[in-house]
């Protein structure tokens, strides 16, 4: 190691090294890009709704996480306060209220959201892997990689101009998260950097916490990685499974076209192999 990799940052340049992971936001991501512009059908865009709704289940755990881990009590008063932003002060409220009324808003039953029959594999395996590192991390870089908090404000600002000059049949009701959550992230971008630039204070601290949020970048693409890719699910693999298994493979290939066009996904593909009506399927 040089000597001058174990000399930390000013703040300043801390903070630019920060910003600088910039263009690594998912913004830039194909999907978005083709989401934004008024590319997307309507099952692409509420496969989208669909598969976030996995990560945002994820967010009080992984705060909890974070709180669980940091040994200082004004870090963790501070950010108990996002618990009961996204679970909600009671029933029907906060984010995970919001963005259920957001599916509904795109067409979705809100029962296939919960039950996340139409969460991708490669989204599951992004979000759970996004959640134990914060759970095995030290607290700070757990913070860190919440700084895409930095990015995200105006990206969901333009999100919505977008939306309502393209996809005109969303319910606006729909936009109730965005409505909230953006002077959220707006206030909660601008602590969660002083937190790191008052924690991370050493070489080390301060490459760690840049690496966790480069990590958090990779996390968010891989997402989108995964709803680009197409439909595919636990239960779209498992109808693939059984067709194998029982020789009606070129049915359940028909059935996952159809699905593709019309947005039916995993409903369509059991009712190509499945004689019996199945469960709901994850």
């Amino acid at each position: 190691m040089t000597q001058a990799s174990t000399i930390a940052s000013t703040r300043e340049e801390f903070a630019a090294r920060l910003y600088g992971l910039r263009g690594r936001y998912w913004d830039t991501h194909p999907f978005h890009l083709r989401l934004h512009s008024g590319g997307c059908t309507p099952p692409e865009l509420r496969r989208w709704v669909a598969n976030r709704w996995y990560y945002q289940l994820c967010l009080t755990r992984k705060n909890a996480a974070i709180i669980a881990n940091c040994p200082l009590p004004e870090v963790r008063r501070e950010w108990t306060r996002r618990l009961g932003q996204q679970d909600g002060p009671q029933e029907g409220e906060g984010g995970l209220a919001d963005w259920l009324v957001l599916a509904e808003a795109v067409g979705l039953d809100r029962a296939e959201v919960l039950d996340e029959r139409h969460v991708a594999r490669g989204v599951r395996f992004a979000v759970d892997g996004y959640l134990h590192f914060c759970q095995t991390r030290p607290w700070t870089e757990g913070v860190a990689a919440a700084l895409t908090e930095m990015f995200s404000p105006d990206h969901m600002a333009e999100r919505v101009i977008a939306w309502q000059k393209h996809y005109d049949w969303i319910d606006p009701a729909g936009y109730a998260y965005f409505e909230h959550r953006i002077p959220d992230a707006r206030r909660d971008s601008a602590r969660t950097l002083d937190v790191v630039l008052d924690h991370c204070v050493t070489a080390e601290q301060q490459r760690a916490a840049v690496s966790a949020l480069a990590f958090k970048c990779e996390v968010l693409r891989a997402m989108l990685d995964a709803v680009d890719y197409g439909p595919e699910t636990a239960a779209t693999a498992e109808a693939a499974a059984t067709a194998e298994a029982t020789g009606t493979g070129a049915a359940t290939a028909e059935a996952a076209a159809t699905a593709e066009a019309t947005g039916t996904g995993a409903a369509t593909a059991e009712t190509a192999t499945a004689p019996v009506p199945a469960g709901a399927g994850r």
